[in-house]
């Protein structure tokens, strides 16, 4: 099968360097394409030296938007996903290839904990792997790894519904499992990425914290709005309770919560039935 390997890069001149040869070694006959998003420094000319068939965006437009383009330029059967920052291994994508092969629609490869850049970070993604976990019922190894194999008619189902920004591993992951495609983990240990990251703490902090909403309503919507409209129900309950006791009468905030419970049921299941639709094939 016809493989490309696709590596989204902002800024990545240095890492390139060091990965493009490595994976030219591994695999001879990949077609290799480096998405430049709108890299200010040698970026695409150093991709272009040493083989790569390069796309260029004007302007930056997010990891995901580079994801897009390179899954939607790929004519490989099979799409390998790698960063561009020396932080994945070349040699280990044929291990990937071999799972795919076995029957798997992707391969993912789970970073251990010296793989994660910061503790906070770690920490992070343990709390998506758990969350998304429970989602599926399958344990999830590692949510936001971006070195994965891909049946690539398969992953251009889901382009439509990819951010461009930092989160479309998990996007690509709850989408597959949705699906029912097989979704299988390889364990890697992931090298120090070469140069800064662009991931920045307390700007992306919030936006990681929406991921773990974003996940829940995109894969399994009743199982985030069901306790929430059940806590909702039992507030309005002890409200009810405590206020019979104290005064004998039912109050407008017991009222109020069992409102609000019905609610959130009611948007639950409406979310429910789009997410249905989202994923019928032919939407």
């Amino acid at each position: 099968m016809k493989v490309s390997v696709v590596l989204p890069a902002k800024n990545e001149a240095e890492g390139l360097r060091r990965t493009l040869p490595a994976l030219a070694a591994t695999l001879p006959g990949a077609e290799v394409i480096v998405v430049d998003d709108g890299s200010t420094d040698d970026t695409a000319a150093v991709a272009a030296s040493l083989g790569a068939r390069v796309l260029s965006a004007p302007y930056s437009m997010g990891n995901g938007a580079a994801i897009k383009r390179g899954a939607r330029a790929a004519t490989g059967e099979v799409i390998v996903f790698m960063d561009a920052d020396g932080q994945h291994d070349p040699a280990l994508i044929p291990q990937l290839l071999a799972r795919l092969e076995a029957g798997f629609d992707m391969v993912v490869g789970a970073r251990d904990g010296s793989g994660q850049a910061s503790v906070g970070r770690g920490l992070a993604n343990r709390l998506y792997n758990r969350l998304a976990s429970w989602m599926t019922n399958h344990e999830v190894k590692d949510l936001t790894s971006g070195f994965r194999a891909v049946r690539a008619d398969k992953f251009r189902e889901f382009l439509h519904l990819l951010p461009n920004g930092f989160s479309y591993p998990t996007t690509s992951t709850m989408a597959f499992f949705r699906s029912a495609y097989a979704v299988a983990y390889l364990p890697i240990k992931a090298a120090q990425r070469v140069g800064k990251s662009h991931i920045r703490p307390l700007r992306d902090g919030l936006r990681f914290l929406v991921i773990i909403f974003k996940i829940a309503t995109l894969y399994a919507p009743l199982k985030l709005f069901l306790p929430a409209s059940a806590v909702f129900f039992l507030l309005g309950c002890a409200n009810y309770a405590w206020t019979f006791l104290h005064t004998g009468r039912l109050t407008n905030m017991s009222t109020l919560l069992w409102s609000a419970a019905v609610i959130v049921f009611l948007i639950g299941l409406i979310s429910e039935q789009i997410t249905a639709l989202t994923y019928r094939r032919d939407a």
